[in-house]
């Protein structure tokens, strides 16, 4: 399980924060919110929050931040009025992933069934505790629903259908 950070699908993905200028050229410094770090040697735009869509000129690495050069700004004055804004992106400019691995804000929504198409829930949280992510699903008028996200449990994942079928372990052989 990957993430980009918690968002809906129809809105844009948060992949970093910008928290200083960088030097005087107008560079700002950002903390990478995203698991694909190098992504932004490959973004041509990405949108600030309160800014709008920006051109990027360079991104180089500085330690565990990012330094980046944005279109239009061009100073040190510039730059510290983007300090604590998110930098964005559209979907269509996330990494690729490998079959069978899914962002954790297309799992985060997807109605639950089990394998007779009974719905147990909507998962409302993805917990990373060591070896496999647990989904936390929603059940109306009952408790929590923990599943890990192993293949003997979980056995169809259809994020545009928005469902996940799994095999509970009390249904397990």
């Amino acid at each position: 399980m990957l993430s980009a950070a918690n968002m809906s699908k129809t809105e844009l993905i948060i992949v970093g924060k910008i928290v200083a200028p960088h030097g005087v050229r107008g560079d700002v410094r950002i903390v990478p919110l995203t698991e694909f770090p190098d992504r932004f040697h490959e973004l041509k735009t990405v949108i600030v929050d309160d800014v709008g869509q920006l051109k990027l000129e360079t991104a180089k690495q500085h330690n565990k931040f990012i330094l980046l050069k944005l279109a239009g700004i061009d100073n040190m004055n510039d730059a510290e009025r983007l300090r604590d804004k998110l930098i964005k992106i559209e979907r269509k400019d996330l990494v690729k992933l490998p079959e069978g691995k899914y962002y954790i804000f297309d799992i985060i929504g997807l109605n639950v069934f089990n394998e007779t198409g009974e719905l147990l829930g909507v998962i409302t949280e993805v917990l990373q505790p060591g070896s496999n992510d647990v989904y936390v699903v929603q059940q109306e008028g009952k408790q929590d629903l923990l599943i890990p996200a192993i293949k003997q449990v979980v056995k169809k994942i259809d994020i545009s259908g928005k469902q996940m079928v799994v095999k509970l372990q009390e249904e397990m052989d």
